[in-house]
C-alpha cells in the first residue's frame, strides 16, 4: 500500500472528523465496516479511535487523532481535553500565520533603507513585547510619522461608535492633555473621523480649515492640523480603529506615503490580533493547568510549529491515557502527519509516505 492515497470518504477517522467537522469517535475499528485503513489498523493495532477537527473560522484545517490499542472508550473529559488540545493547535497555527503576514509586509516595504528600517523597529516591538499594544503602537506611529514626513501622529481604537485614542506621537503639550481628559472622540457623521466610520475608507483632506464643516477647526486649532490622512485598521472590513498622520502646513500626502500608512495599519492589525491570540493563550493557561506544558512551550517557541505539535500529541497521549496520538494537517486536498508519538518508525513511515485523503 506504500504511496497509495486512500479514497476520500468515510474510511477514515481523520476524514470522518474533516468532513463532518466533529469529533469522531470509533470505539472498535475493527468492528468497523466502514474503516477502509486496515493495513495501517493491523500495523498498530488501532482499536478504539478519537478524532477532534481543527477548525479555525468554522472551516477545518487538520485533525487531532489518538487511538488505543484496546477496546477502551475515551471519557467525556479526555474528549474535552483533546479538543481543548486541538483549540491550542488552531491558535498555534494561526499565530505563525499571522507572524508570516508581518514577515510578508516587511517584504513589501524593502524598496527603501528608510521603509526597512521603520518596518524592522516595528516587528522588533511586536516579537519583544508579546502581549502589550502600547510600546508596538507608540514604535508604530513615531515610524509612520516620520516617513510621511508628519508632525502628529494618532493612533485610536474604534469602540460603541467612538474612537478611544491610544497613543499620540509629537503632540503638542495642550493637545495631549486634551486627549488625557477626553480620550473618547465621537466624530460628527461629515468629519474626517466621521466618514472614515461610515465608508471604511482612507480619508485625505488637504486642508482641514478650507472645509465646509466648522467642526474641523478644533483640530486645526487645538493640534495645529492642516493637512490630514487617516488610514482604517480594518480585520475583515471590522472597523478596529485608525491610524493618522497630520501636518501643520498644506502639503497633501503623496500616494506612497499614503501606502506606508496603509501597510503599518495592516501591522497594527496584525499586531492588535497577535495580542489576542497571547491572551487566549494566557487565559487557557489559568483554566486548564493540565495544558501548562503546552503553553510553556509555545510560549519559548512562538513561530516554530514542530515543538508544540510535539508537546501537544505527547501531552494528549499522557492526560489521555492513550498509546500513540497524530496530529494532520489538511493542506486543502490531504491530511499530511505533523506530529506523532510513541509511534513504531514503520508505522510512521506509513503514515508519512500515505497522506490520507478525507
Amino acid at each position: 500500500m506504500v504511496g497509495v492515497v486512500p479514497q476520500p470518504g468515510p474510511g477514515t477517522v481523520v476524514g470522518r472528523a474533516l468532513l463532518g467537522r466533529k469529533i469522531v469517535h470509533v470505539l472498535d475499528a475493527a468492528a468497523d465496516v466502514d474503516y477502509t485503513l486496515v493495513e495501517a489498523r493491523r500495523i498498530a493495532g488501532f482499536r478504539t479511535m478519537l478524532g477532534v477537527p481543527l477548525m479555525r473560522e468554522g472551516v477545518p484545517i487538520g485533525v487531532f487523532n489518538l487511538a488505543r490499542a484496546a477496546v477502551r472508550p475515551f471519557t467525556e473529559k479526555e474528549i474535552e481535553l483533546v479538543s481543548t488540545f486541538a483549540d491550542q493547535a488552531v491558535i498555534a497555527i494561526e499565530n505563525v500565520r499571522l507572524f508570516d503576514e508581518v514577515q510578508a509586509r516587511t517584504r513589501e516595504l524593502s524598496e527603501a533603507l528608510e521603509q526597512q528600517t521603520a518596518t524592522s523597529e516595528v516587528l522588533r516591538v511586536i516579537s519583544s513585547s508579546p502581549g502589550e499594544l502600547e510600546p508596538v503602537f507608540r514604535s508604530m506611529l513615531e515610524n509612520a510619522t516620520s516617513i510621511c514626513e508628519a508632525d502628529l501622529g494618532t493612533m485610536a481604537l474604534y469602540e460603541d461608535g467612538g474612537f478611544r485614542h491610544v497613543a499620540l506621537h509629537g503632540a503638542s503639550p495642550a493637545y495631549a492633555e486634551l486627549r488625557r481628559r477626553e480620550p473618547v472622540v465621537r466624530p460628527h457623521p461629515e468629519a474626517p473621523l466621521g466618514r472614515l466610520a461610515r465608508t471604511k475608507s482612507v480619508v485625505h483632506v488637504d486642508d482641514l480649515l478650507a472645509q465646509p464643516d466648522p467642526a474641523q477647526g478644533g483640530l486645526a486649532k487645538s493640534a495645529g492640523a492642516r493637512t490630514l490622512l487617516i488610514v482604517p485598521l480594518l480585520k475583515e472590513q471590522e472597523l478596529l480603529g485608525i491610524i493618522g498622520v497630520y501636518r501643520q502646513e498644506v502639503r497633501p500626502f503623496s500616494e506612497k506615503q499614503v501606502e506606508l500608512l496603509s501597510n503599518f495599519a495592516a501591522q497594527a492589525v496584525i499586531a492588535i490580533e497577535n495580542t489576542r491570540l497571547l491572551n487566549e493563550i494566557r487565559e487557557s493557561l489559568q483554566q486548564q493547568t493540565a495544558t501548562a506544558d503546552v503553553l510553556k512551550v509555545i510560549s519559548r517557541t512562538a513561530f516554530e510549529l514542530q515543538p508544540i505539535f510535539d508537546t501537544l500529541v505527547e501531552n494528549a497521549v499522557r492526560l489521555c491515557e492513550a498509546e500513540r496520538a497524530f496530529l494532520f494537517r489538511f493542506d486543502g486536498k490531504l491530511l499530511h502527519s505533523a506530529a506523532s508519538y510513541n509511534v513504531s518508525p514503520e508505522l510512521r513511515d506509513f503514515v508519512n509516505l500515505n497522506p490520507i485523503a478525507p
